[in-house]
């Protein structure tokens, strides 16, 4: 074997290796080279190509949580419908920006080729409503109302309606079980706007544009847990749209549930008996202005006497929820908020402020103790009782003697509390004023939780109005300027009445006090503030903040959040007088001014309290108040220019009573009718599979018998006296 010397190797390898350092060093310069063009030279081209790349997201909306009453009949819940959709992204693609589809499909939908592509236009400062203030990458609905033969039509002609869908798809509903309205206490949804999403930005409940949210009632005092969370996908697209790929996700969790303590059934009777009361009041003759009673408004609560929570809360005028879903039309919005709707979105039960009249009386009857007066002592009832040259008037001038507090309770004396707050005005030094004056009656009411909000987990509640001296000095210095420009010494009874408020307007005056201690003159009460002093009256004194949510019970079923009765406070009153004080109710009940409307009444078995209310209004007719409790519920109702209290609200309560009690107009009790014997202590049973299955509920079905004639709960026909 021949050997070949390792010098001659050597420069070929050499040589080899240098072409190949030329090589990789060309190849490292050509690189360079490159990165410099792309970085340096370009760079800022580039940026702006892939700045015009973005994330954009498809929201998988939450299903909302229902709501649901205490037995679990859905109250507020969802159905499925046909929505049909487009996908603008997909139409946008099209030569014609899409105009073609949406003119077929509008066909099809039998609406205006114009009103479809509105829908799918997006919002800005120059486009009006109707258009998609949404994600534009998001399915634009277009009706949720499609029949399933419009529906089949477009999935057959696929090609014909690219971008378009027509899939089954979750939309709130209002029930209105057995007709339970219960429209005010549930409220209603609309869109959330940009600015709610701004201010939402960093909390821990974002809004998505996509989302409904609530804007009255339970569906926003609730509407964090009932929205839930919707899912997001994430796509990168170009600046021309196109999709470039999926980059992350968040699944949805659906709303939770609220159960309340509405009682469905008897929500029913309550709607409906509230809206009889003021269809007969309107057949009756107004004695005093010679027309008929206008009964133009009304509320009732129904409310468990020991725990707060609302069984029942109706207000009427009213209106169907449903109207919101989707859009509101704009014929129907102007008929809810124009000014001859008469404001049917007001919940009266918390947002109606009127003079409480007689049913007041509780509140001086426990004011006077508190200053020292004997409950069972003798104090004059005459017909009138004057101050100075003013004459205050019993109602229907009547008089009864000498009587206790009780038996002024009883008839609803107005002269006895007319003399004791004018002696306790005098105390406090009249039109002179003590530096610190007692103030009994005007503290005891603030005592009573009036003159603030109850606290009730439904929004917009209104505080009413105790007339005290310190509102008297805000109220004038408020309206002085407008009184002194209007006044005349001389002039007519109103110019007077401005020329003396312009004057001495901020004076706690003798006349104010004496109407204040009937319930009218400014002072202001909501039935719901009425409803919690008788339910503290008939539970041993305690007052609660009332409740209409139950539990939160989160979608699966698996997690639920009581919701549990909170004391507001106990009555400014000693157990002795609440005991005397309950006799005296019941004794309205049952030989007093409400007496003809419970005869019959059970009394032995089902203690029933009551006290009516006739209020006067400057200017209108009269309101109607009944206030009445038993050991179980305490039931107020109102109706504003509707007559007397036991006259136009006394049957509706009965009946209501009746039908939780199981009772015919004989006072004979039928269990198996009853709806509602006992509060309902127990939530729904929850399925393993989160669902829970409600009982079925029939329509109420309203008495036809009368109640008996003017009797006793004895049998014993009822005196004669007054009836307010």
């Amino acid at each position: 074997m021949t050997n070949i010397p390792e010098t001659g190797r050597t420069p070929r390898v050499q040589i080899r290796l240098v072409v190949l350092q030329i090589l990789v060093l060309s190849l490292l310069l050509t690189l360079g080279g490159r990165l410099w063009y792309l970085q340096i030279r370009n760079g800022q081209e580039y940026a702006a190509e892939a700045s015009g790349n973005h994330v954009q997201q498809v929201v998988q909306p939450a299903v909302r949580g229902s709501i649901l009453d205490a037995r679990g009949v859905a109250l507020a819940d969802n159905e499925t419908r046909l929505v049909v959709s487009a996908s603008r992204t997909d139409l946008m693609k099209m030569k014609d920006d899409g105009v073609g589809v949406l003119t077929r499909l509008a066909a099809v939908l039998g609406m205006k080729a114009e009103d479809v592509r509105m829908k799918v236009r997006l919002c800005n400062a120059e486009t009006p409503q109707p258009c998609w203030n949404g994600s534009p990458y998001q399915p634009i609905p277009i009706t949720d109302e499609a029949t399933a033969k419009q529906a089949l039509q477009i999935r057959e002609r696929a090609e014909e309606f690219p971008g378009i869908t027509a899939e089954p798809t979750a939309v709130r509903r209002y029930a209105a079980p057995g007709k339970a309205n219960t429209a005010q206490v549930l409220g209603y949804l609309s869109p959330v706007t940009d600015e709610e999403i701004t201010k939402a930005q960093d909390t821990d409940s974002p809004f998505l544009r996509s989302d409904q949210i609530g804007r009255s009632g339970l569906e926003r005092t609730y509407d964090k847990q009932l929205r839930g969370k919707a899912g997001v996908t994430r796509y990168e697209v170009d600046k021309l749209g196109r999709v470039m790929g999926e980059s992350e996700s968040d699944p949805t969790r659906p709303g939770a549930n609220v159960v309340t303590s509405i009682d469905a059934r008897v929500q029913a009777v309550a709607e409906y008996e509230l809206d009889k009361a003021m269809k007969t009041a309107r057949k009756e003759m107004d004695r005093n202005t010679n027309r008929r009673y206008e009964a133009d408004s009304g509320a009732v609560v129904v409310m468990e006497a020991k725990t707060g929570r609302i069984v029942a809360m109706a207000s009427n005028p009213t209106y169907d929820p449903n109207a919101w879903v989707g859009g509101i039309d704009p014929k129907e919005y102007k008929r809810m908020t124009g000014k001859s709707s008469n404001f049917p979105l007001l919940n009266r039960a918390i947002q109606g402020q009127a003079a409480p009249g007689s049913i007041f009386k509780v509140i001086p009857t426990a004011a006077a103790v508190n200053a020292g007066y004997d409950f069972d002592a003798n104090y004059p009832c005459p017909s009138s009782y004057s101050i100075g040259g003013q004459v205050f008037k019993n109602f229907e001038s009547q008089g009864h003697g000498s009587i206790t507090l009780g038996r002024a309770l009883e008839v609803s004396c107005d002269t006895v509390y007319y003399a004791l707050s004018h002696k306790e005005w005098q105390k406090d030094g009249g039109n002179s004023p003590k530096k610190n004056p007692k103030d009994w009656f005007y503290k005891t009411a603030r005592q009573f939780g009036l003159g603030k909000e109850t606290g009730i987990d439904l929004p917009n509640e209104v505080p009413g109005r105790v007339p005290d001296r310190q509102w008297k000095k805000d109220y004038w210095a408020a309206n002085k300027d407008g009184w002194c420009k209007q006044g005349d010494r001389n002039g007519d009874y109103v110019e007077k009445i401005a020329y003396e408020n312009c004057l001495e307007g901020m004076k706690m005056r003798a006349g104010d006090s004496v109407n204040y201690s009937i319930g009218q003159g400014d002072t202001l009460v909501t039935p719901i503030q009425m409803a919690v002093i008788y339910g503290a009256l008939s539970n041993g004194g305690t007052m609660y903040h009332p409740t209409v949510g139950k539990a939160v019970i989160s979608g699966d079923g698996r997690r639920t959040e009581e919701i549990s009765p909170r004391a507001a406070g106990r009555l400014p009153m000693n157990q002795a007088t609440r005991k005397l004080m309950d006799g005296a109710l019941a004794g309205v009940a049952t030989r007093g001014t409400a007496a003809w409307r419970f005869g019959g009444w059970p009394q032995d078995k089902i203690p029933m309290h009551a006290k009516t209310g006739t209020a006067e209004v400057y200017g209108k007719q009269t309101t109607s108040w009944f206030a009445t409790y038993t050991r179980d519920y305490s039931v107020v109702m109102t109706i504003a220019q509707g007559g007397t209290g036991s006259g136009a609200s006394g049957p509706a309560v009965r009946n209501i009573y009746n039908a939780m009690y199981g009772l015919d107009m004989q006072g004979k009790q039928n269990l198996k009718k009853a709806l509602l014997p006992k509060p309902q202590k127990d939530l729904p049973k929850i399925e393993p599979d989160g669902s829970i299955d409600p009982p079925k509920i029939s329509p109420y079905k309203p008495p036809k018998e009368a109640p008996p004639a003017q009797t006793l709960a004895g049998g014993a026909p009822v005196a004669p006296g007054r009836r307010d």
